[in-house]
């Protein structure tokens, strides 16, 4: 299929990467829903001194992921969590019921979703849509420690 003749693309930019930072981003949630990890992300790129190129961020856990959805409407978020819900149903005959009853359905919306999303980074800050957040999701009922790897590869500003 052949690009729009609307299309258009700014000029190239080139850059010798010369950095790799990482830290762990411990969060507690309250049970299920949607934690707006976007403030964290860019206090650690403030932190890391980063200009231009690529943060990931890893989500240590099988029952709870990432995702980068609407940050203007909160219903959004709200009829995501009613559509996982309904894909995997707590009380659907699962098998694997080790940590309760929402234990599976939890792996399943892991699978569904992400547990790693990579952003680029330009002028020090992240490259996301204007209406556009980094969250958390967590599957569980329950209130749960989750981790959030992060790391930040490019080039920095001197300090």
């Amino acid at each position: 299929m052949k690009v729009s003749q609307s299309a258009a693309r700014t000029p190239l930019t080139r850059a010798t990467l010369d950095t790799l930072v990482s830290a762990t981003l411990t969060i507690e949630s309250s049970g299920p829903g949607f934690i707006d990890l976007t403030d964290e992300i860019d206090a650690f790129l403030d932190d890391a001194s980063a200009t231009e190129g690529l943060v990931t961020m890893f989500c240590r856990h099988t029952s709870a992921s990432l995702t980068i959805q609407e940050n203007a409407d909160p219903l959004v978020l709200a009829d995501l969590m009613t559509t996982l819900d309904r894909l995997a149903p707590q009380n659907a005959g699962w098998r694997h019921r080790t940590e309760g009853p929402d234990d599976m359905p939890a792996h399943i919306k892991t699978m569904l979703t992400t547990t790693a999303l990579q952003i680029p980074v330009s002028k020090g800050r992240l490259a996301l849509g204007q209406w556009q957040a980094i969250y958390l999701i967590e599957h569980r009922t329950q209130p749960h420690r989750r981790e959030i790897v992060m790391q930040f590869a490019g080039v920095t500003r001197q300090r």
